[in-house]
């Protein structure tokens, strides 16, 4: 039960925190691999957020 929550909340952190540096991204001039990192982040943090519940992931 612990572990659910603990990759629900670790996964949501990441899509926050990767979809602000996305947005930030494209209002100032930021490195583009600041953005390659963000989109790595997002897909991680999809990936947690999916399996942390029991059953098949989506």
């Amino acid at each position: 039960m612990a572990t659910e929550t603990r990759k629900l909340a670790v996964g949501g952190g990441l899509l926050f925190v990767c979809s602000v540096a996305i947005i930030v991204l494209g209002m100032a001039d930021i490195p583009i691999v600041v953005g390659a990192v963000a989109a790595l982040g997002l897909a991680a943090g999809a990936l947690l957020v999916g399996t942390s519940e029991g059953g098949r992931p989506v």
